[in-house]
């Protein structure tokens, strides 16, 4: 991921355009997305008409700003107030196939999406139809779209331990944990929510052949995602934006090949950076840490993935076989099989050889 750009216009010449136009044709791979932060505004309008006692608005334009979000605080009561849309198995299966095919026309070849089963289940889903309706979506979208999903199911840190227990029931319980899922998290608020103190229910998730990919250093600073590493045994780190501040940290991210799953615009909605010009991508990059791009809850935030990838270009200034390495970092980093991953990782290379040999 050294290769610069070339170009040395402004935003709106040619040469900035022409990678725009080769980022939306990029093969890619998505590893931190959540399910209902992705749901797009119509499919959140729609939801909303179907639930009226909601406050979350139908209208568009209110709803953009309905998402615009004063802190981190703030970001996390407008998505649990979305959260509450999702109340029936049949909005569970709307939601995850049109998410689907939002990410296929973006050219996302493979995707992790992180779920709160028990965000649902406490609303009063059963867990085997819960269970019943992702399923049917991702088999359907693979087959509609030729996307494959896999599923990281994550603790909503502030509900605190009985969700981690739950959460961790629903991911290992034969007869209740889906096929398609590969990985547990942790998310929400960091603030006054220590990670060690999930290190039972990590235990048994990875016991159950799960990957380890908790939330940590968004809003904290280094020593969440320290605790990450050692009491949750994370492989990948989601956001882990402080990481920067600790020289050894980045050294022992780097030195384990543990990927960053770095989501530039929603550090900025959130508040964790102030600017894109502060954002520690680049520190990440030069200090050899494995960067992966990602969109976290894109309609919130009003991008989407190959937006997230221009503005990772322009703060690394890569150039178009730059920005295919980057790709390939998220296929590396990905919890897809071998094969899955060769096949990506040449499609990536194809794509690029021929764009260049225009």
């Amino acid at each position: 991921m050294t290769e610069r750009s070339t170009d040395s216009g402004t935003a709106g010449t040619p040469a900035r355009d022409d990678r725009a136009a080769f980022i939306a044709g990029l093969p890619k791979a998505e590893l931190h997305v959540h399910h209902v932060g992705s749901a797009s505004p119509r499919i959140v309008s729609e939801l909303a008409a179907r639930h009226p006692d909601s406050k979350v608005p139908t209208d568009p334009e209110a709803l953009a700003e309905y998402f615009t979000f004063t802190d981190f605080a703030h970001f996390i009561q407008v998505y649990l107030s979305v959260v509450d849309l999702v109340r029936t198995p049949e909005d569970v299966r709307l939601l995850t196939y049109e998410i689907a095919r939002d990410l296929s026309r973006q050219q996302v070849r493979y995707a992790e999406l992180t779920i709160t089963p028990f965000s649902s289940t406490r609303r009063g889903i059963p867990a085997r139809p819960f269970m019943d309706a992702i399923e049917d979506a991702r088999k359907s979208a693979e087959a509609d779209f030729g996307t494959l999903l896999r599923w990281c199911f994550d603790i909503p840190g502030e509900a605190g331990l009985d969700a981690a227990e739950e959460t961790a029931r629903l991911a290992t319980e034969d007869g209740i944990r889906p096929e398609g899922l590969v990985s547990f998290g942790l998310g929400g608020p960091e603030i006054g929510v220590p990670r060690p103190q999930f290190k039972p229910y990590f235990d048994r998730a990875i016991a159950a052949g799960l990957h380890s990919v908790p939330h940590a250093g968004e809003t904290t600073g280094p020593q969440t995602v320290w605790d990450a590493l050692t009491e949750l045994r994370a492989e990948r780190i989601g956001h882990g934006t402080s990481s920067a501040q600790d020289p050894k940290l980045l050294a022992h991210l780097a030195e384990h090949r543990i990927a960053l799953e770095v989501c530039p615009t929603s550090n900025i909605a959130t508040r964790a950076v102030r600017t894109l010009e502060e954002h520690p991508i680049k520190r990440f990059v030069d200090a050899g840490v494995l960067v992966t791009v990602n969109s976290d809850d894109p309609p919130m935030f009003g991008t989407d993935l190959n937006n997230e990838y221009a503005v990772a270009a322009r703060l690394l200034d890569l150039d178009e076989r730059g920005v295919a390495e980057l790709a390939k970092n998220a296929v590396e980093a990905s919890f897809l099989d071998p094969a899955g991953k060769a096949r990506i990782a040449a499609e990536i290379d194809t794509y690029t050889n021929a764009w260049l040999a225009r």
